[in-house]
Order: structure tokens, then C-alpha cells, then sequence
């Protein structure tokens, strides 16, 4: 049996991103071994992967070199005897530890100038652009470098048990229907965020409409959910809660499945949800629909594509955020009636 080492990005959304090229791996070797090294925060999204045969949760720090604990898991990783490794991150440092174990073939972009790490080394077409879809940037890493690829690839998808993810939503107190989740953070930066009062007023017409609203996020979106609740006023205390900081990534993916409606900015939680087949609207503004969209029948997406968007900035670079402050409220819910979800109020009624 063949096996092969895939080396993981260390963003929710890129791991997602990245299915597509494991789907072809698989294709192209059925009894490919496929083992995915992976950062801890990370390695949960892999495991629910079907094409993944093992996660291998990598102990570093995002952003540290960490050199003697990457050449100790390299030399972990020898013991193995994978014949190939796929390194996607494009960094110096994230290809050193395939390097370390000694694996014959190692494929990659160019990155950080990664000649002799790499021994296989791929470069971005010349007619590629940074709109381009990331499920196909990661799935040229398939093939041999300069391979036009066949434009149909499979869409990412997660693995959900039912049983687990009802136990799940219970225990944080989900109703049985009738559930909204907002994910209004994006780690990458505030020009990927909607306003909190937009998603505060949004939370409050859900309320209104009788669904009960969940925000979702990491501790790091922990002060964005307390605005949230603020903007949602009064009347949708009790109605909205915020679980920022208090559930592990498998226990988001739970809820997330739980769902009714998902709305969110360009984010990880948003590419879960369209995983998941979740019902959802998605938020851009500083980024491209183009190439990360929620890739799902039942995703609606929100883009202005005003003159300056997308510019892929952590911040507005020009100071009036016109990209995500125009998506009004009425936009947004109207895109919420496309999509047909309906609490337990809407089902009653007339």
C-alpha cells in the first residue's frame, strides 16, 4: 500500500479548501494510505474528512519556528515510510519536516524559496490569477507540475452522525428546530467582518421571526459577540446567546449541523457550514467570492463588488468599509427568504 503525507494549512477554511485535492489523490490511488499532518486547531476538520485515513495533530505554535520540534517530528514521521509528501502551506518552515523524515518525493509551490526542501516543485500558471478558486490552486498539487486539470472538481464535504451532533446541541441547549447560527468574526481581520449591530438587528428579526440565534466563534471573537449582544437591544435577551470561546471546533461543527440557517462572514465556520449543507447566507466584502466561495447549493452569497473590493486587505485601506457597511439588514434577510428556512412560529402560522 502506498502512503502518502499531506501537510496541512493551518486555516479552517484553506483545510477545506484543500478536500478537493485529496479527493483526486484518492481517485487517481484507491489504496492510497492518505495521512494528513495537521495543527491542533486544525486536525478536527481532517478527521472528519472521508478521504483521510489518519490525522497527525502536529504540537506547533502558529507562527513559530519551533526548529528542534520540527526535526523531532520529522524523524518521527521516517518511521512511517511514506513514499510522497504534499506540503500546502506555502511557508520555509512547513516544509522542513518532510525534509527531516528523509520522504523521496515532496511536492509544493516554490513558497519561500523552498528549492532542496522541495523536490518537487510546483509553480502557479501564468494565466492564474488571486481570484482564481483555491479549491483548484490546492488541487494542481495532484498531478505532476503543469498539468492542466479538468475544470470539475468534487465539492468539500464533512461527515456529521447525527446522534453525536443532536447530543451535541442539546446539551448547549438547542432547540429541536428553529435554530440560527451567526459566526460574526473572521480571524484574518475586521475588513472581513460585517458590522456587529448589522448582525445585532439581524439577530433581533430572527427573534422576531422565532428562531432562537447562536453566535459562534473562537475566544478571539469572543469581544464581537458581546457587540452582537449589545446591538441586539433588550427585547432579544435570552433569544440570543453568545458560545464564543466555550466549544471545541468539533463541537462548533456539531451545532453547525444542528442548524437551521448559518450566516456568516468569509470565514472557516462559513466553509463548515457549506461542508455540512447547511442552509446559509455568506458575507464579503474586502474578499473574493471567486476564489473562496461557499461551495454549496445552499449557500447564498452577499458581495457589493464596489470599485475597490476586493483588495484582500486585514483592514479597510481606505477607511470607509464601504464593502461590508452598505450590506444592509433588508438584504440580508431577504436573502434569508430565498433560502426558505422557518421556525417552529413560521411552520404554525396561516
Amino acid at each position: 500500500m502506498s502512503r502518502l503525507l499531506v501537510v496541512a494549512p493551518n486555516w479552517i477554511g484553506d483545510a477545506l479548501m484543500a478536500q478537493p485535492l485529496l479527493a483526486r489523490l484518492r481517485e487517481r490511488m484507491p489504496d492510497l494510505r492518505l495521512d494528513v499532518l495537521a495543527p491542533g486547531w486544525v486536525a478536527p476538520v481532517f478527521a472528519r474528512m472521508p478521504e483521510v485515513s489518519e490525522v497527525l495533530s502536529a504540537p506547533l505554535r502558529h507562527g513559530a519556528l519551533q526548529l528542534r520540534e520540527r526535526w523531532w517530528l520529522g524523524r518521527a514521521l521516517k518511521a512511517r515510510g511514506y513514499r510522497e509528501a504534499i506540503v500546502l502551506p506555502n511557508s520555509w518552515k512547513s516544509a522542513l519536516m518532510p525534509f527531516f523524515a528523509g520522504i523521496p518525493v515532496r511536492s509544493g509551490y516554490l513558497g519561500e524559496s523552498r528549492y532542496g526542501l522541495l523536490n518537487r516543485i510546483h509553480r502557479r500558471p501564468e494565466n492564474a490569477h488571486e481570484r482564481e478558486p483555491m479549491t483548484l490552486h490546492y488541487a494542481r498539487l495532484s498531478a505532476p507540475p503543469g498539468t492542466v486539470l479538468d475544470a470539475f472538481l468534487p465539492e468539500p464535504r464533512l461527515r456529521a452522525d447525527p446522534a453525536t451532533a443532536r447530543t451535541t446541541a442539546a446539551r448547549f441547549g438547542f432547540a429541536p428546530r428553529s435554530n440560527a447560527v451567526l459566526c460574526p468574526g473572521a480571524e484574518y481581520g475586521p475588513a472581513k467582518r460585517w458590522p456587529a449591530e448589522r448582525y445585532g438587528a439581524l439577530a433581533a428579526a430572527l427573534g422576531a421571526r422565532g428562531f432562537r440565534t447562536w453566535l459562534l466563534g473562537s475566544a478571539a471573537d469572543a469581544a464581537v459577540c458581546e457587540e452582537v449582544l449589545h446591538a441586539a437591544g433588550a427585547a432579544a435577551r435570552g433569544a440570543v446567546v453568545s458560545l464564543a470561546g466555550r466549544t471545541t471546533l468539533d463541537e462548533a461543527i456539531d451545532l453547525i449541523a444542528s442548524a437551521d440557517l448559518v450566516v456568516s462572514n468569509d470565514s472557516g465556520l462559513m466553509h463548515v457550514a457549506a461542508a455540512l449543507g447547511v442552509p446559509q447566507v455568506a458575507l464579503f466584502g474586502s474578499s473574493s467570492p471567486a476564489h473562496t466561495p461557499p461551495l454549496s447549493t445552499q449557500a447564498r452569497v452577499i458581495w457589493l463588488g464596489i470599485e475597490c473590493s476586493p483588495c484582500f486587505a486585514r483592514v479597510c485601506p481606505l477607511g470607509h468599509f464601504r464593502c461590508m457597511r452598505e450590506i444592509t439588514l433588508e438584504r440580508a434577510l431577504e436573502e434569508i427568504e430565498r433560502l426558505g428556512p422557518q421556525s417552529d412560529a413560521g411552520r404554525a402560522a396561516p
